[in-house]
């Protein structure tokens, strides 16, 4: 009798088991759906993050970001659970044992729970996808066949980075030393065609000391010719080929038809130009790896001590040039104190006599710029939103103790927010979580790398890669980030 209801007991146990096992299947596909779907949800914000960088966050879209972002955080959720779970599951027949069934039980039930918030997720989806629709937000789909026009879109506001390019050599600050050091490198140096990238964070002068050394008269009449291009986020090889081609022949006839020309008949027109010249062209604002590849074609190695000069926030764009040229990098650095006080004096007090600081703004003024940290277009920003303000402690002191809601909302300042947020916007969305998270640190903090990329792990924030730990590719996260010019280096370490 005793051993009928055993095996009873096991026949039930194993039946529960069974149960469990296909529901796990069916399970797994519900997961990866809602896997699927989360990476829709990903590309969704990213839309709704340019409409917002280009001035159309209203309450609507605030709303259903808000509630995209809900649903994220939910699959992230069941995501956990699931996996927990799942790795409590047993083989048919193995453990079969009657102490075993109340867990069994516990785990179906959580399996039936995980598939009904799973279903209840994807319902909450649908009407995303429906509310998306009604207020036109495009698909992932539309923004991978109209990558350039979305970028385009992304920078109808007025570009302040364009008076980089038309700066007063009387009006620049901090930059004498940099300046001498890149006209060297033009100027003297090897008989093969090099490369000089400028390298730093958005808003630290890169444009505006190219800009400075590319005027020099020293290096216009060393070079036979000279091109500036903007190359920016939204660029294509072809405008910038016709941009050169134009430039080149400012002074003579252009070519017939250059905008019927295709890419190989363009760059074969350029080669052509440059080919018996010692020439120098600037590309500004590189924001991508391969965009080497794609000039390198069209900048002849003539032996005659041609040069290229890029700006960009990306090292891996200026080092990814060392396939095909010399490289020389300068990473541009802050400005010092001092110079930080000679800018800020320039741009405050542009009207005054002397352009001197008066005596009972001295300690509010240099409040100020201590939270400008030595960032140009930051000083620059303040410096010429205070020109405009009473020369009071009052006024000083409001915009010190205000300066979050100055940076959103006052006209002055809203185009220094959305240049710096360009970095984070370019971010692919893995990294976005991992620079935020940057936020819980304090202000002026030097962070432990280890501390900070197990804190990431521990989040969630890092993807498993295939023959990687998660340790390695949470550094490779830091070290992208790095290499944006997004985080700073304090210390270096005797391993690097």
């Amino acid at each position: 009798m005793a051993e009928t209801a055993v095996l009873f007991v096991l026949n039930q146990v194993h039946q529960l088991l069974q149960e469990e096992w296909n529901f796990l299947a069916s399970g797994r596909q519900a997961f990866t759906e809602i896997k699927d779907e989360l990476d829709s949800i990903h590309a969704f914000l990213w839309d709704a993050d340019l409409r917002a960088a280009n001035g159309e966050a209203n309450e609507g879209l605030k709303i259903w970001v808000a509630q995209l972002q809900e649903a994220s955080i939910r699959i992230e959720d069941v995501n956990d659970e699931y996996i927990h779970v799942a790795q409590k599951v047993y083989h048919p027949g193995v453990m079969a044992s009657i102490q075993k069934i109340g867990h069994f039980l516990v785990t179906l039930k959580s399996h039936y729970r995980i598939l009904s918030e799973i279903e209840d997720i994807k319902l909450t989806i649908r009407g995303i996808k429906e509310r998306s629709e009604r207020y036109n937000f495009r698909s992932p789909f539309e923004q991978l066949g109209s990558s350039s026009s979305r970028r385009i879109e992304a920078v109808k506001w007025y570009d302040p980075r364009l008076a980089s390019h038309f700066i007063e050599e009387a009006e620049v600050v901090g930059f004498e030393s940099p300046r001498n050091e890149l006209v060297d490198w033009l100027v003297d140096g090897p008989v093969e065609c090099s490369v000089i990238s400028v390298v730093g964070m958005g808003g630290i002068g890169k444009t505006t000391l190219g800009k400075l050394v590319f005027d020099s008269q020293v290096v216009k009449v060393h070079f036979d010719c000279h091109a500036f291009v903007t190359v920016s986020q939204s660029y294509t090889i072809r405008g910038l080929l016709i941009d050169l081609i134009e430039q080149f022949f400012k002074d003579t006839p252009l070519p017939q038809n250059i905008q019927n020309m295709d890419e190989k008949s363009l760059i074969t027109k350029v080669r052509q130009y440059l080919q018996q010249k010692r020439y120098l062209v600037f590309f500004d604002d590189v924001w991508k790896q391969s965009f080497s590849d794609e000039i390198e074609l069209a900048m002849p190695n003539n032996n005659k001590g041609s040069r290229i000069i890029i700006t960009t926030r990306m090292m891996h764009a200026a080092e990814f040039f060392k396939k095909a040229f010399p490289v020389h990098v300068h990473n541009l650095q802050l400005l010092p104190p001092n110079k930080t006080w000679e800018l800020f004096c320039k741009k405050a007090f542009r009207y005054e006599l002397g352009r001197n600081c008066p005596s009972e703004l001295m300690d509010v003024s240099h409040e100020i710029i201590k939270k400008c940290n030595g960032l140009p277009l930051a000083i620059v920003a303040i410096g010429g939103l205070l020109s405009t303000k009473p020369k009071t402690v009052f006024e000083w002191k409001k915009v010190s103790q205000n300066l979050s809601l100055e940076l959103e909302h006052n006209a002055h300042l809203t185009n220094l927010t959305k240049i710096l947020s360009l970095s984070f916007d370019d971010l692919p969305y893995y990294l976005r979580a991992c620079m935020l998270y940057f936020g819980i640190y304090p202000e002026d903090y030097s962070i432990n790398p280890m501390r900070l990329t197990r804190q990431w792990i521990a989040e969630g924030f890092v993807m498993y890669m295939e023959k990687r730990t998660l340790e390695e590719v949470a550094m490779e996260y830091l070290t992208e980030l790095i290499n944006r010019s997004l985080v700073q280096i304090s210390k270096v370490g005797f391993d690097g």
